[in-house]
């Protein structure tokens, strides 16, 4: 069985790591922030690399056909959905072909919802490009989060919401939809003609029991939808920049390729398309020890705050390794800096981020930790967090 490689990024031009004196101040810092992992990549990726490298030509490249291949048989395998080759378009991330696709399916002014907390480029993608955000928020019950579905049918029924933006596993709560959920809101969004993007790039990411179930294979009318996802998160790949848009509407893909083609950003490079082929054809074992070494770093962070600080709320983690937590109970509002950053020396992603301006109080009190470290880190970071919280 191939071993999982924790790696020591500081100092190798890592964002995680090395922008934290710009980001938060200070670099004395554990890195628990931007999600990515600091695990090396699977052995038959690098291996893959390293012969196009040793190749020493980096020419023109064309799309190989593996890549394609790999990718559409991981979907129908670990997923159930059967992806037709020609419904694939390129990316460059995903947050890229949010913003494209904000461009090309509403007009400036439309309203665009999202469920916050949620990952926050959902509301730059709508400010940044004038439209109007509209908000419903998760609903909090029996210690996690559910859709507001009543709400939100209110706010679809009022006529201003053109297209909405869903986050499955939802980033930051951790909450894999159940099909009931995921029926009923997009029973909602073709009742009242709201185009649906679907941002499923955890979908791999599974930490519990619950079946992650692709939206495009439970909504009423498939050309209402589009679906992004990427080998990125799944394999710790952001770096080579590559995304599938999956667009399954001729008409939504013809004015997709109107608004890209005239920027010829239709391909990415070959490094790119050579370590997600090899990702998706030979990544499954890796990817399951590497969900384990997660599922223990959750089961440790959870149960010894829940011994060390017990009214500290740390929300079940279904998907993702994004481990949402609320310390209401014991630091204010204004003293989360203080304690959490000063005092524990964490960088975290502040749950202020996920609700915007508009919308940040109500989370300003969670933190997002990043659990795709190793499990030393992870020890050491709650007893910094409980030790800080102690003083």
């Amino acid at each position: 069985m191939e071993p999982i490689i924790y790696r020591e990024r500081k100092n190798t031009d890592c964002i995680k790591w090395d922008v934290l004196k710009d980001k938060f101040g200070q670099d004395d810092l554990m890195a628990l922030w931007v999600a990515d992992m600091d695990f090396q990549v699977p052995a038959c990726v690098q291996q893959s690399l390293r012969d196009y490298v040793e190749s020493g030509v980096y020419g023109y490249y064309k799309v190989p056909d593996r890549y394609h291949e790999a990718f559409i048989q991981w979907e129908k395998t670990y997923h159930g959905y059967e992806v037709q080759k020609e419904w694939i378009r390129f990316a460059p991330g995903v947050v890229p072909a949010i913003n494209w696709l904000v461009n090309v399916m509403t007009q400036p002014g439309d309203g665009i919802g999202v469920m916050t907390p949620v990952y926050y480029p959902f509301m730059n993608a709508v400010n940044d490009n004038g439209r109007k955000l509209i908000n419903c928020p998760l609903k909090k019950v029996d210690g996690g989060y559910t859709m507001d579905l009543e709400r939100f049918e209110k706010l679809a029924a009022a006529g201003e919401m053109k297209l909405f933006i869903l986050c499955s596993p939802h980033n930051p709560v951790g909450r894999v939809w159940t099909r009931e959920e995921l029926v009923g809101l997009l029973t909602i969004c073709d009742k009242y003609d709201i185009f649906v993007l679907a941002d499923e790039i955890h979908q791999d990411i599974i930490v519990g029991d619950r079946e992650q179930i692709p939206a495009a294979t439970v909504a009423p009318n498939t050309n209402r939808l589009v679906t992004m996802t990427a080998a990125t998160k799944t394999f710790n790949l952001a770096g080579v920049q590559n995304s599938f848009v999956i667009i399954p509407s001729e008409e939504v893909r013809k004015r997709w390729d109107a608004l890209v083609e005239p920027l010829h950003i239709n391909n990415g490079n070959a490094f790119g398309y050579v370590a997600v082929a090899s990702a998706y054809a030979g990544g499954r074992q890796w990817l399951d020890q590497v969900i384990a070494i997660i599922r223990g770093n959750f089961e440790y962070l959870r149960d010894t705050l829940g011994e060390k600080l017990p009214q500290v709320q740390v929300y079940p983690l279904e998907g993702t390794y994004l481990c949402w937590v609320d310390l209401a109970d014991y630091v204010k509002t204004e003293d989360m800096e203080e304690v959490v950053q000063r005092k524990a020396r964490l960088a975290v992603d502040y749950g202020d981020w996920f609700g915007g301006e508009a919308y940040g109080a109500e989370y300003a009190t969670h933190i997002r930790i990043n659990l795709a470290t190793s499990y030393e880190n992870i020890v050491q970071a709650v007893a910094q967090l409980v030790g800080a919280i102690a003083q």
